[in-house]
């Protein structure tokens, strides 16, 4: 098959997939997993060199999802209701917790198929940890709630719920330093929690994350396809960022991604190294399909 006629094959797929997503959406919500009004969580900005570091706790960065637990049930950041098994939430308590569902360094696309699984299964859920760093209904500001979560955690008998341990931040180059060694051992980064601050929900520096790249979000607005030994599969995606700016996406895609690419409309997460004079994002390469929402 020529290059014109597999991309042309490829391109009727998509679109194919396209039809389906949409007729699935028109059946109603009775096709479709719980969902509700996305929980309203404290999120970070990027640490930078430079930043005061005085009263800030700082803690592993988990490489899982996000898990909100309301008191009765345990939710995505993007408001999908988890169905998790009832032994896993059993031990919780009836007050909300704000946490990572994680299956260990490197295994994200394990814990990502055990939480968006809507038939769970005992034995991928015993391999997960819900890995506990806030308090959100608690008053007070972090330094109070870390004490609370620690008078909560650990729960006997209930081994995979787990406060997330917690230090001082020192000096830069000591933050440096434990940046590095964890990315050595397999982990993503650093999240710093400033300890003054309420739990509020919104973007600030109350809450920081520190990698050894930046990272952020699009929305897939196009499928441009590929050429060479991707012909016939994707190319690479056009996708918009939220203050409207498009640029291609081209690197860091599996062959099973290429050959099933995120759909039109979806979110995903893109690394980065700074920006060019332009704005646009520099050396930008997939890294995932945002899969809470």
């Amino acid at each position: 098959m020529s290059t014109a006629a597999s991309a042309r094959s490829w391109a009727a797929s998509t679109a194919n997939k396209r039809r389906r997503a949409l007729l699935l959406a028109a059946l109603g919500s009775a096709w479709l997993p719980a969902w509700a009004a996305p929980p309203r969580l404290m999120l970070a900005n990027v640490y930078r060199r430079g930043m005061p570091l005085a009263g800030y706790w700082v803690s592993e960065k988990y490489d899982g999802l996000r898990g909100y637990w309301d008191g009765q049930a345990l939710w995505t950041r993007g408001g999908e209701r988890v169905a998790a098994p009832a032994w896993f939430t059993a031990p919780l308590p009836a007050m909300p917790l704000d946490g990572e569902l994680w299956a260990g360094r490197g295994r994200f696309e394990h814990a990502l198929s055990t939480v968006r699984s809507q038939q769970p299964t005992d034995a991928a859920w015993r391999t997960l940890r819900f890995m506990v760093f806030d308090l959100p209904a608690e008053p007070g500001d972090f330094d109070h709630r870390l004490a609370r979560l620690r008078q909560l955690l650990p729960i006997a008998g209930a081994p995979w719920i787990v406060a997330v341990p917690q230090q001082r931040a020192g000096t830069h180059a000591a933050l440096q330093a434990r940046l590095d060694q964890i990315v050595r051992d397999g982990g993503e980064g650093l999240m710093l929690h400033l300890g003054t601050a309420p739990y509020r929900s919104e973007r600030s520096d109350d809450l920081l994350k520190f990698k050894p790249y930046d990272d952020a979000e699009a929305r897939v607005v196009g499928h441009l396809p590929g050429q060479g030994r991707h012909a016939g599969r994707l190319g690479a995606l056009l996708v918009e960022t939220g203050e409207g700016r498009r640029f291609k996406l081209g690197g860091g895609f599996t062959d099973a991604q290429r050959a099933d690419p995120p759909p039109l409309g979806s979110l995903v997460t893109y690394r980065y190294n700074g920006l060019n004079a332009s704005g646009l994002p520099r050396h930008a390469r997939f890294l995932r399909v945002r899969s809470d929402g």
